[in-house]
């Protein structure tokens, strides 16, 4: 049984900056791509490219993911964070066969 690991949620002022990651482990087949949600609205996303490069997109220019292929980790990098950004963050992971699977959710408040 493979299973999503994450960390690095946590209250922060507005302004201020955190740093999300999820580790994968235990799954039978390849990553093909990883990324972030908050609730139901999709944050940014990794793909890792069979020649070793990276696919990334972001909805917010203020939040820039990143990740490596050999170790299965997903990172989110979030700057100048706003009230509207709290929520929980969950982390997903799309395996080269077989369905998404879904971490436990990683909670971000911004607030001062």
């Amino acid at each position: 049984q493979g299973q999503l690991v994450e960390s690095g949620g946590g209250l922060v002022q507005p302004g201020g900056s955190l740093n999300l990651s999820c580790a994968a482990s235990g799954y039978t087949y390849s990553t093909a791509s990883m990324g972030w949600f908050r609730g139901h609205n999709y944050v940014a996303e990794i793909t890792f490219k069979t020649d070793g490069t990276y696919l990334k997109s972001s909805r917010e220019s203020r939040f820039s993911i990143s990740g490596d292929s050999a170790t299965d980790t997903v990172y989110l990098q979030m700057t100048n964070l706003k009230p509207e950004d709290t929520g929980v963050y969950k982390c997903y992971r799309d395996p080269t066969v077989g369905p998404r699977s879904w971490g436990q959710g990683t909670q971000v408040t911004v607030s001062s």
